[in-house]
């Protein structure tokens, strides 16, 4: 079976953080950084984004530009890729804004992690997954994934989900939006702890955004998928 391709879409500074040092959101990417991110959700089948992240968001990002639903529409897929939300505890709140985003919505959570609560309320108006997938290793997981016609994977975050994908050297691609603003502090894109897989990597597109970003775009010269431990999920 072919594995899904994995694409990692970030906004940065150009130092390489994700927030300020305070924490909490930095506003990184402009209309440029948000044109290129749903170019890549346009591209996908699916979305992972880490369960923290989407705490601290309350939503996920969805298609907004007309062209684009309307290329998705065009080979019959739905308007917004699916959201895979991965967690080892399957603890998402309901009051988040994601359950009223108009988006199919999976579940990746290990196998002994309690039922989330909406699968016990069978009420169409209250918020569910309408998938749940176990996790016992990224090569099972995206095995599963893979089974389910996810060919296409965009990876959101956070830090922690990118850095367990690119140990084991499941990331395809990188999709970079360079912003040119300076924040230092802990947040950066990937945890410093991370035991990054070995590998080259090939510049495929660079393009000047509109408010002086720079998109970057590589491409893995040679993956080495393996399996990743459950610490490292985000």
């Amino acid at each position: 079976m072919l594995r899904p391709v994995l694409r990692l879409v970030l906004a940065v500074s150009l130092d390489g953080r994700l927030a300020p040092p305070e924490g909490g959101a930095a506003q990184l990417g402009g209309p440029g950084d948000r044109r290129v991110l749903e170019e890549a959700l346009a591209w996908a089948d699916g979305c992972l984004i880490g369960a923290e992240t989407l705490r601290r968001h309350g939503s996920t990002c969805l298609i907004h530009a007309q062209d684009l639903r309307a290329q998705r529409s065009a080979t019959g897929r739905s308007d917004q890729p699916v959201a895979v939300v991965v967690s080892r505890t399957a603890t998402i709140s309901l009051e988040l804004p994601f359950w009223r985003q108009p988006l199919e919505r999976w579940l990746l959570a290990p196998p002994q992690a309690p039922p989330f609560p909406a699968f016990q309320i069978p009420y169409p108006q209250v918020p569910a997954f309408q998938v749940r997938l176990d996790w016992d290793g990224w090569a099972s997981a995206i095995d599963a994934l893979a089974e389910r016609g996810l060919m296409r994977l965009v990876v959101l975050g956070g830090a922690a989900l990118a850095g367990s994908l690119l140990a084991g050297d499941w990331i395809d691609e990188l999709q970079l939006s360079l912003c040119p603003r300076l924040l230092g502090g802990p947040y950066v894109w990937l945890p410093l702890q991370a035991a990054i897989g070995r590998g080259d990597w090939h510049l495929q597109e660079h393009r000047r955004l509109e408010g002086d970003e720079l998109l970057l775009s590589y491409r893995r010269g040679l993956a080495n998928p393996c399996t990743s431990s459950l610490s490292e999920m985000g």
